[in-house]
């Protein structure tokens, strides 16, 4: 009787498919508690997106969570899935950065490290692996799987030989977007264990077009010792197959499955109203999708990308969108679609789309993708847009990326206590997303001074903000009335201060830059009429006012007042939908006024800053 073991994804990409991985550390514990005793081969609950979720929009200590994971868990390794040189974040970190956080990871918990690069080049893992096994970790090394032309059973066996050269314990089969099919599952396995007899093969398959539990079943028949699952309540739709299901047909085929299926489907069933709680983000339809075999999107991005749509106030863009994904992954080389690149390309759909042009607007992480600063395209990048993209420039596609970029993690140190790091781990915060850590250290501070409130958003709807208010009225928008109440307010930040707010009835948290601030008395709030003036930024009107083409926040400004600038000088940085947008200058000329600062929210149509044009 073969063995086959069995990985739960609930807490790490169960929430991230599903959640947009909104769910707060306090909401798991309970959870991972009975998970613990279900007799897993791993429990995979860090890594991904969790991290940036964390630290911006649940303002809580990544570090923190793994930490009260691990004092948790008694009996199953932790494990955490790793971007290769990208670690967590969406660029490379130099190797330095890689090497400590690895270490930081293991010290803290993660004793599984499941590594992946998303164009499948080697090099980009390299380090990380090292590392891991370095530490006494076990490594998963991952294929990123896709479908195209040059995403061949051949294609990845190759790939495989080079990562099981590094030394790593485990070939693992990522099917992020649910793309893996019966009979691929069945002929890769199979071609993998014909060449790589003494490594065990693990499948990591999502049920997007509902194949991952046929796909599972023909992947372990060909030889797959490893499997995840996700447990009944957070599975199907764009996550993971439910394992109680596939539990109980495996052990029909006659495998041995050491997991107490009745534990887990008490997990399941104690996850049914933390679900429920977050349903604000619980936004995707209850059937397949079958259209992911064309557009290749997955689960994970569907759900932040309806999201991030929506905040720019262009849902109805969706379909037109993940057209044009299809065509951008095509002129980029047929990248598989997982961070980073699944942000890069999705990014760049949108923005052909907004502007009514493709490539008018190329964000900053596209032209390094298309310079070879992320790795190796699958396949080349068309030439028409190479060109239209870098001009003359060359790509550097022979050269290791990380080979390019000097340590840094010794100038974070300082900038990093500087903003309110207290600790290597907040070091290390820092140095993957400076403006989120930073935020997030002084959130932190004012939390302990009581200053905001200690609460989620999520709590405010059960009364745990102290401040209250009766304030609330309907507005008609477009002939639809809405029922607004105010809730709470929390903290402010350089773009303007968080309320809380109920939306017929929907808890929402928003920024708001008041014109008369608002000040909160015994009986509600009272305008003061003697409060500062925010004043609104202007309109463009000439060829110097500089916007931004996207609604987004200011991450660096590259320029002062007096300074000269030529046509096509970076001015300043936008971060929008996880990547950074560089905005140019048109013309040649000097900086007249700047009119933003970092951290701050701006909108299309808002002059950021002015140059005055130099008189030819």
């Amino acid at each position: 009787m073969r063995e086959i073991f069995v990985t739960d994804v609930s807490l790490r990409d169960g929430i991230q498919s599903l959640l947009a991985t909104r769910v707060r550390t306090e909401d798991m514990l309970e959870t991972i508690e009975l998970l613990d005793r279900c007799g897993f081969w791993s429990l995979e609950v860090w890594g991904g997106a969790t991290f940036d979720v964390c630290l911006r929009f649940l303002k809580e200590d990544p570090w923190e969570r793994l930490r009260k994971f691990r004092d948790r868990v008694k009996n199953t390794k932790l494990e955490m899935l790793l971007r290769g040189q990208n670690v967590v974040g969406y660029r490379h970190y130099p190797d330095d950065v890689v090497e400590e956080f690895v270490k930081k990871a293991y010290d803290n918990g993660i004793e599984v490290f499941r590594i992946f690069d998303a164009l499948n080049d080697t090099r980009n893992m390299r380090k990380s692996i090292e590392t891991a096994k370095k530490v006494g970790g076990i490594v998963k090394g991952v294929l990123s799987y896709a479908i195209s032309p040059v995403h061949t059973v051949e294609y990845y066996v190759k790939v495989a030989g080079e990562l099981v050269d590094m030394g790593i314990d485990i070939i693992s089969i990522k099917d992020q977007a649910g793309l893996l099919s019966p009979k691929v599952a069945y002929d890769l396995v199979s071609a993998l264990k014909s060449e790589y007899k003494d490594k065990p093969i693990h499948l990591h398959t999502q049920t997007t077009a509902d194949l991952a539990e046929m796909s599972q079943l023909k992947g372990i028949e060909a030889g797959a010792d490893m499997i995840d699952t996700a447990f009944y309540s957070l599975s199907c739709q764009t996550s993971h197959p439910p394992g109680e299901t596939m539990i109980y047909v495996l052990r029909e085929f006659g495998y041995e499955v050491r997991v107490d299926a009745e534990l887990y489907k008490k997990a399941g069933d104690l996850f049914r109203d933390v679900r429920h709680k977050y349903r604000k983000f619980d936004v995707l339809p209850p059937y397949p999708d079958v259209e992911v075999l064309i557009h290749q999107i997955p689960g994970g991005m569907i759900t932040n990308f309806i999201n991030q749509l929506r905040e720019q106030n262009l849902e109805d863009k969706l379909e037109e969108v993940l057209e044009e994904v299809t065509r951008v992954r095509e002129d980029l080389g047929y990248p598989p679609l997982v961070t980073p690149t699944s942000q890069i390309v999705g990014t760049q759909a949108f923005m052909n789309v907004l502007h009514g042009e493709r490539y008018k607007v190329v964000t900053k992480e596209t032209k390094d993708y298309v310079k070879g600063l992320y790795g190796r395209p699958p396949a080349p990048i068309k030439e028409e847009i190479l060109r239209k993209i870098l001009g003359d420039e060359e790509p550097i596609y022979d050269t290791r990326p990380a080979d390019l970029l000097q340590p840094e993690l010794e100038k974070m140190r300082g900038e990093a206590k500087e903003a309110g790091a207290r600790s290597e781990e907040d070091v290390l915060s820092y140095a993957l997303f400076p403006v989120v850590a930073k935020e997030f250290f002084e959130w932190r501070e004012k939390a302990e001074k009581g200053e905001v409130p200690p609460v989620p958003v999520e709590e405010v709807e059960s009364g745990a903000c102290p401040e209250k208010a009766p304030v609330e009225f309907n507005i008609t928008v477009h002939g639809e009335q809405y029922h607004v109440q105010i809730a709470g307010r929390g903290e402010e930040t350089a773009g303007g201060r968080t309320f809380f707010i109920r939306l017929d009835g929907r808890l929402e948290e928003v920024v708001l830059q008041p014109i008369r601030e608002i000040e909160v008395g015994e009986g509600g709030y009272e305008l003061s009429e003697g409060a500062p003036v925010t004043p609104k930024r202007p309109k463009p009107r000439d060829v110097g006012d500089i916007t931004s083409p996207i609604s987004g926040k200011v991450v660096n400004v590259k320029v002062s007042v007096g300074q000269e600038v030529k046509e096509g000088d970076v001015l300043l940085v936008v971060e929008a939908m996880k990547m950074e947008n560089e905005i140019h200058s048109p013309v040649d000329g000097v900086v007249e006024e700047i009119l933003v600062q970092v951290g701050e929210s701006v909108n299309p149509d808002e002059v950021l800053i002015r140059i005055k044009p130099k008189k030819r």
